[in-house]
């Protein structure tokens, strides 16, 4: 007898679906490729999503919104410095990284560009990414700024805003420019702005020199 597990079926296709998503966009996205890569018939697949669609949104409510709370929103969270946690975050997504890797871009990034213009549904869930992204964003800054580490004159929902598109267009330059360099230069210039966030105390507690140097 053949022991059936409806969960893991589901994110098996639903992890296919995203690297299929990853190479060759959304509506590059083929139903038998996944099958392909899951050995599933249509008929399983079709008993979870309805449609392409189905899969499509699924992967931004169960995956890309879940990766977000678990790589940026809880490590935020936790932070006694915004500043100091933001940078790490995006030193541990750089390492290890090639330029192949770096060609892929960001699948959040990715999906806006491709589908939010032309598909509400997809428009509407990535809008609530976005939201909750800078929404963790701007109140590790508010708690900084309580906490005396953050510079109190700046604005946390603007700064949050211009931080988020920053990184997300350092991203899409490097993919476009196939460059691990041009990721890495850029990645500087972010590094400085936000080390420019901390205040006096909040430099004071801080090793500059490593923190330029990571």
């Amino acid at each position: 007898m053949v022991v059936r597990n409806p969960d893991e079926t589901r994110t098996k296709i639903l992890d296919a679906a995203l690297d299929e998503i990853h190479l060759r966009g959304f509506q590059g996205m083929r139903v038998d490729h996944i099958l392909k890569r899951t050995g599933l018939t249509k008929g399983a697949l079709y008993h979870h999503f309805t449609n392409k669609q189905a899969i499509g949104y699924a992967i931004v409510d169960e995956i890309l919104g879940q990766d977000i709370m678990e790589r940026w929103v809880g490590p935020l969270e936790k932070s006694a410095n915004p500043v100091v946690t933001f940078i790490e975050i995006c030193e541990n997504e750089r390492a290890g990284k090639n330029a192949s890797q770096i060609e892929k871009g960001c699948p959040v990034n990715n999906l806006t560009q491709e589908m939010s213009p032309i598909d509400e549904g997809f428009r509407e869930r990535l809008e609530k990414v976005y939201q909750t992204w800078t929404g963790a964003i701007a109140e590790s800054l508010e708690r900084g700024i309580n906490n005396g580490v953050v510079r109190d004159d700046i604005h946390p929902e603007k700064v949050a805003k211009f931080l988020l598109a920053s990184l997300q267009g350092i991203i899409g330059v490097a993919k476009c420019c196939k460059e691990e360099s041009v990721l890495d230069d850029m990645a500087e210039c972010m590094r400085d702005y936000l080390i420019s966030l901390l205040s006096q105390e909040g430099l004071s507690q801080v090793d500059l020199d490593i923190l330029k140097a990571s």
